[in-house]
């Protein structure tokens, strides 16, 4: 076993919408995804035949995204086929439990370099397109659940019924989302993280895609409460009848496409290597939830990573909690009564997307390049999945 795990760099794509529009649309996943992997060599200067393994996240595993595409891209990437590639599903939490993955194949001893990232084309490979929801449980899940199990969308609204979130306070929250992507994004403080993508336009012209194009600086809470409400149903209406039905596009997270990806080694290896540790990976917890909330993991998942880590919750600098939909960061932040402004300060996924697998090292990079710019020691990441579940993780600025 070695001592540490350390994050030697960690880049992203910029958002594109995940419409047929959208700036990434016109790119392959896989492409995506090798785009990205060759830049986190390209950065750090390593030879791509040291790396011992790539572990990414990708949510919608059917159709461009079928059949392990983190081989596919790794293969595209041109790292030797001596490389191999695996592709996991924890929902939404996908490419943050690579991140777990990998570094704790690093403090076991079994690896020295392993790439996690992760990938999603929403635009190319929709929602629903493999299979999801009641039909993909089986016959044991429906009988331990006769009522039926819910989608997201409902589950955030029952979480703002149960916990009295109003309207106002929701789109207050997505507001101030949009807010603080943009100006992060006019102050410069996205451009280490970012890597800009060449796509061809429809015209055959190239360009590059190098900035967020889900961030919205003119977005108001004024008016975001003149949009309708996205899940409402007489059904589930009749079901729950405290549903407020609250929740709309605009305070819940995009579509999106994009990659991410982070490079893990020990810290030996960095030092073998010549390279600077800009991170490490302090502690990992990764929780079950009620199945029908869903979204509520984030909170036992970090009470159980502080208590790994030792800390309380006033020593952690920076706080991402993803913003899947609004209600989740503000129960969260409710429940363990923690410091408003230290909760997603450069923006959340309400502004920067919400590429599904990709989402975990996205969140994991920003968080990285918030601490190295504010001089803040300790970062704390967390994430509601599909089902029932979370993961939370806990960084360490080097």
């Amino acid at each position: 076993m070695v001592d540490s795990a350390v994050i030697v760099d960690a880049i992203r794509t910029p958002s594109g919408k995940g419409k047929t529009e959208g700036q990434l649309s016109g790119v392959h996943p896989a492409e995506l995804l090798s785009h990205t992997l060759q830049a986190l060599l390209s950065r750090t200067g390593i030879d791509a035949a040291l790396v011992d393994d790539v572990i990414g996240g990708c949510v919608g595993q059917a159709g461009e995204q079928a059949l392990n595409i983190t081989r596919h891209a790794v293969l595209g990437a041109g790292f030797p086929e001596s490389v191999p590639a695996t592709t996991i599903d924890r929902q939404c939490g996908s490419s943050q439990q690579a991140a777990h993955f990998a570094a704790q194949s690093v403090l076991a001893g079994a690896h020295d370099i392993v790439i996690a990232c992760g990938v999603e084309s929403m635009s190319r490979v929709p929602m629903g397109t493999a299979p999801m929801g009641q039909d993909a449980a089986g016959p044991a899940v429906a009988a331990r659940y006769p009522e039926g199990l819910v989608n997201q969308g409902v589950s955030a609204e029952l979480i703002a019924a149960r916990w009295k979130l109003d309207r106002a306070e929701l789109d207050a929250f997505a507001a101030r989302s949009h807010s603080l992507a943009a100006a992060t994004a006019a102050n410069g403080g996205f451009d280490r993280e970012i890597l800009p993508v060449p796509i061809i336009g429809t015209d055959g012209g190239s360009s590059l895609a190098s900035s967020d194009e889900t961030i919205r600086p003119e977005t108001t809470a004024e008016g975001l409460g003149n949009l309708k409400p996205s899940f409402r149903s007489d059904r589930i209406g009749a079901r729950f009848p405290e549903i407020g039905w609250q929740i709309t596009p605009g305070n819940s997270s995009p579509l999106t496409d994009g990659a991410s990806a982070v490079l893990i080694m020990s810290e030996e290896k960095a030092n073998v290597l010549g390279l600077r540790p800009r991170a490490r990976f302090h502690s990992f917890a990764v929780t079950g939830s009620d199945p029908l909330l869903m979204l509520t993991g984030v909170i036992p998942a970090t009470r159980m990573v502080l208590e790994r880590a030792g800390l309380t919750i006033d020593q952690i600098d920076a706080y991402e909690v993803n913003e899947a939909f609004a209600p989740v960061p503000m129960v969260w932040q409710r429940e363990l009564d923690t410091d408003p402004d230290k909760l997603n300060p450069r923006g959340g996924a309400i502004a920067l997307g919400h590429p599904l697998g990709a989402s975990g090292t996205r969140l994991l990079t920003t968080l990285v390049n918030h601490l190295e710019a504010t001089g803040g020691r300790y970062g704390l990441q967390t994430m509601c999945e599909g089902g029932g579940m979370a993961n939370a993780t806990v960084i360490e600025r080097l």
